[in-house]
């Protein structure tokens, strides 16, 4: 591992035990490798630090609870006024592994051995297990004026006020759950944008 990649090694595990997703532990029979690989961004000295769970994810039963289908999804979106787009933190990292299994996702690098707290990138039930809490989470809100597809979530409204009023609802049930937004990445009160690859809008 060169200078480069440790350094970004580094900072990356020193963030992750800043806000208490990883810790240290002594070892674990499911010890899986750091992986560095270049951010699809296409930026220069942009890296993205991975783990690589393929041992732990062939042995693990998978999950298939369902995802919305995008056509759907694309229907429920088209001819809005108005949309807000909200990025989640981390967005899996902030549900919680089971403390009892939380040894499975354990990694090692050149500064130790960690396991996580929140569930990284990387497990194979990871977006199934998003889906399913936020779908728990918004149940009542999916129904009448958001959605969730791959830890975006996507508010919408006929017009600016009534996406004003959606909004501050699913910021209140945000609040409740203790769910954080990555608030660099949240679009407020636009008019189009591009949804899994179509434009949505009024039009």
């Amino acid at each position: 591992m060169n200078l480069t990649i440790l350094d970004v090694v580094k900072k990356e595990v020193t963030k992750l035990l800043v806000i208490r997703i990883i810790y240290p532990i002594p070892d674990s029979q499911w010890v899986s490798l750091v992986q560095v690989v270049p951010k699809k961004s296409g930026m220069i000295n942009s890296w993205r630090v991975c783990i690589d769970y393929k041992r732990l994810n062939q042995a693990t039963r998978k999950d298939h609870f369902p995802f919305p289908f995008i056509d759907q999804v694309l229907e429920k979106l088209a001819g809005k006024s108005h949309y807000c787009f909200l990025d989640g933190f981390s967005r899996y990292m902030q549900i919680h592994i089971a403390p009892e299994d939380q040894h499975k996702a354990t990694f090692t690098c050149p500064l130790g051995t960690f396991a996580y707290i929140g569930m990284p990138f990387g497990l194979c039930n990871a977006p199934s297990t998003f889906q399913c809490c936020m779908t728990s989470i918004f149940s009542d809100l999916l129904q009448e004026c958001m959605e969730v597809f791959m830890g975006d979530f996507t508010i919408y409204a006929n017009s600016f006020y009534a996406c004003v009023e959606n909004l501050s609802k699913v910021l209140m049930r945000c609040n409740d759950t203790n769910l954080v937004l990555n608030f660099e990445k949240c679009h407020f009160m636009v008019t189009e944008r591009i949804v899994l690859g179509h434009l949505v809008s009024s039009r």
